[in-house]
């Protein structure tokens, strides 16, 4: 499987989790809001994002494949965007990939749940 169904997975656990007004970077859905860091002009597109109770979460799908250092400085990002709003930060791995997530989180430094894709 690549990505794509990985993030199509991530959607559909936010659905069935409670959250709303779903935006995916897959087809089918609205595509989530970009963000961009002034420093250095790099941008991100969260994988999917959601709200419940007003405030908005980021679902991250985390593979072994992805560039390390882009992806702890994309996390740092929406890490610090649910600090200022609320919210929490999701790392979506299938099973395989969740020991690769578990170095990721602790390489970036931020609070996240990791769950588990099958």
């Amino acid at each position: 499987m690549d990505k794509q169904d990985y993030i199509e997975q991530a959607a559909k656990w936010a659905e069935r989790n409670g959250f709303t007004q779903i935006q995916a970077n897959t087809p089918g859905y609205e595509m989530p809001v970009g963000f961009g860091r002034s420093q250095d002009g790099q941008s991100f597109i969260p994988d999917v994002t959601g709200q419940r109770w007003e405030e908005k979460s980021y679902f991250e799908v985390i593979l072994k494949t992805a560039n390390l250092n882009d992806l702890v400085s994309k996390l740092n990002l929406l890490y610090q965007l649910t600090q200022l709003r609320g919210g929490a930060v999701y790392l979506m791995a299938p099973k395989t990939h969740v020991p690769f997530a578990r170095s990721v989180l602790a390489k970036s430094r931020i609070r996240a749940e990791i769950i588990a894709l099958s």
